[in-house]
């Protein structure tokens, strides 16, 4: 890998040593489409040469917009890069407000969207380019009346001044302004160079179990650094990527079913859908299917990674892969040699009964402004240990700083120090210096190391800076590793914790709808769902289920099973059930799934003080 030495180097390196002939490629109305190396090169080539005819110079903006991961996008990402221009890519569930701030800031030069409908995202971006006196034209990736179609850009013939700029290009240049979703304000442009980025590639790439010719499904969206340097890992690995999206992935006509990946990336918050699907249909079960069910999901609670069974449990184990687990590897595909999740924390619940069932999941953690990775679990034999986040990436270094906060022994802000730390905040130098000091960058997580049976250090997240809160007493409360442990629990689907300034800490929980209907169901409580009105994906629980004694009596055992586990302060007190999911469309949740906590303190306020108005 030596040899590449820029990102757009990454599908020349594919074509030399690894050419495939399902490079990458997408499904369409009429199947599924794909572009081999050689097309791939061609195409970006037809881009650059393209853009170049346009009029982009070196530094010039363009941004990239897509409902759902398409090749399209990756071919204008090469080609841009290509001639030095830089790559915004913004999500498209944004309004047009945020776009008016993001294009105005990055001073956007062209866009190139798609559309999930005709003309929706081509409109939103419409709307907001009067105020963008920078945004020239915007092309579509989907042919649309009235809009340029991107391949009308596409030019062929000489490829020098191409080549002169390719050349021109210094590794540790701009590639990319990634603005950061942020829990509160506007976005921060995160500046990350090529070698950022390369950085990562050649260090995390290694670590997942991929050879030429694997299928990877990609559905997490390109406009995170998360996927994307995936993506990176993909081509180099000479993995076939199969570009998807969450509504198409389970069911028998499903992707997972179609495709039968070797691999693929998540957020943990879809795992537990999966898993809540899992749960369901074993409790349709009736007579010995069921008792055979929650035997084998039994098996799974004291698991953990590299532990074999012998004797009787070796053979209890081999009965519950052969009758239950396996038909969980068949339902994702029955070809899964792991699963990596990340942009929020995995549930060790989670991780354990999938591993345990035969499909490795392996967590990693990491931050935009860290390309992203910073640590990740191996899938090979003692580089992983539940409940961490793995081992730092070799080239970075971490520490743990203890010194601004008041924190448990042995935990602090994790620093970092790497070749994969971005180069700032575009034009936000104090933003910036606020978080790079004496060469390391600050985090804003709290974690500590944990060493292992095996002498290897890994590290643990234990919650955010910025999300401790402190009571009347004057006592911080990490809420994260809290609202981790009881998401755990099959009924609560979201929940967070408050108490900033009161004697005792409560929480918000929204159940996990469809389990608490077959609780319900088995428990003579009437419950009715109905999708939400922001997100017909969803459920929401009527609130005369909520209000039912036999309902608030359940979810009161389960706070009280679990209270034990934290320290008295720690431990919730009071709670308030809420009816609908908290959801990205609604801005309670981030696009990478982060609660945003003053925006849910603000909306659900009267239930808040309601907790503590005694």
């Amino acid at each position: 890998m030596d040899e590449i030495k820029k990102l757009f180097d990454i599908p020349y390196y594919q074509l030399k040593h690894c050419p495939q002939q399902k490079a990458i490629g997408h499904k369409t109305d009429s199947g599924w489409k794909f572009w081999t190396t050689q097309e791939f090169v061609d195409d970006a080539n037809r881009v650059s040469r393209g853009l170049i005819k346009l009029g982009v110079q070196p530094g010039d903006k363009i941004a990239l917009i897509s409902y759902k991961n398409r090749p399209e996008w990756n071919i204008m990402d090469i080609g841009l890069q290509q001639v030095g221009a830089i790559g915004v890519p913004v999500y498209p569930t944004i309004s047009p407000r945020e776009y008016e701030y993001i294009f105005n800031d990055a001073e956007v030069k062209y866009a190139f969207v798609s559309c999930r409908v005709p003309g929706d995202l081509l409109q939103k971006v419409r709307h907001a380019k009067p105020n963008i006196p920078t945004l020239e034209e915007i092309y579509t990736f989907d042919k649309t009346e009235g809009a340029p179609y991107w391949k009308d850009i596409f030019e062929e013939g000489d490829m020098s001044e191409v080549e002169r700029r390719k050349a021109a290009i210094d590794p540790d240049q701009l590639a990319t302004l990634i603005y950061t979703s942020g829990t509160t304000g506007n976005p921060k442009g995160v500046m990350l160079s090529h070698n950022n980025i390369l950085s990562n590639v050649k260090s995390a790439g290694p670590r997942l179990p991929l050879d030429p010719g694997n299928k990877a499904l990609s559905f997490l969206p390109l406009c995170h650094i998360f996927e994307r340097t995936v993506s990176y890992i993909y081509m180099v690995n000479g993995a076939n990527i199969y570009y998807t999206g969450t509504d198409n992935l389970g069911g028998e006509t499903g992707d997972l079913q179609g495709v039968k990946p070797h691999f693929f990336t998540t957020v943990p918050r879809l795992l537990e859908k999966v898993y809540e699907k899992i749960y369901n249909k074993g409790l349709d079960l009736t007579g010995a299917k069921k008792k055979l069910f929650f035997w084998a999901l039994d098996m799974t609670d004291d698991y953990e990674y590299d532990k074999t069974y012998s004797g009787v449990r070796g053979m209890k184990m081999k009965i519950a892969d052969k009758l239950i687990f396996s038909k969980w590897r068949d339902a994702l595909g029955g070809n899964i040699r792991g699963i990596a999740t990340g942009a929020a924390a995995c549930p060790a619940k989670m991780a354990r009964v999938f591993s345990a069932a035969g499909v490795p999941i392996r967590e990693g953690y990491g931050l935009t402004e860290t390309s992203p990775v910073l640590t990740l679990s191996h899938f090979d034999k003692g580089g992983a240990l539940l409940g961490t986040v793995g081992t730092v990436l070799e080239g970075v270094t971490l520490k743990i700083d203890p010194s601004d906060g008041d924190y448990r022994e042995g935990e602090g802000e994790i620093l970092a120090k790497g070749p994969n730390i971005m180069q700032g905040y575009y034009r936000k130098p104090e933003a910036t210096a606020a978080v790079m000091k004496n060469g390391w960058f600050h985090t804003g997580d709290i974690g500590k190391f944990v060493t292992g049976n095996n002498g290897i250090e890994y590290v643990k997240i234990t919650g955010r800076k910025k999300a401790l809160l402190k009571t009347s007493g004057g006592k911080y409360v990490a809420p994260e590793p809290i609202e981790k442990r009881f998401t755990e629990e099959f009924l609560i689907g979201q929940m967070m914790v408050v108490g900033e300034g009161k004697k005792f800490v409560s929480a918000l929980i929204v159940p996990a709808a469809e389990a608490l209907k077959d609780w319900c169901d088995s428990n003579g409580v009437a419950c009715e769902l109905h999708p939400s009105p922001h997100n017909e994906t969803l459920n929401c629980i009527s609130p005369e289920t909520l209000k039912d004694e036999k309902v608030r009596a359940k979810f009161d055992e389960i706070i009280k099973a679990i209270n034990p586990e934290f320290s008295h302060i720690e431990q919730i007190k009071k709670f308030d059930l809420l009816c609908d999911p908290w959801d990205v469309s609604t801005e309670e949740l981030t696009p990478t799934m982060k609660v945003k906590r003053r925006v849910i303190r603000k909306k659900f306020k009267p239930q808040i003080d309601a907790i503590y108005d005694v």
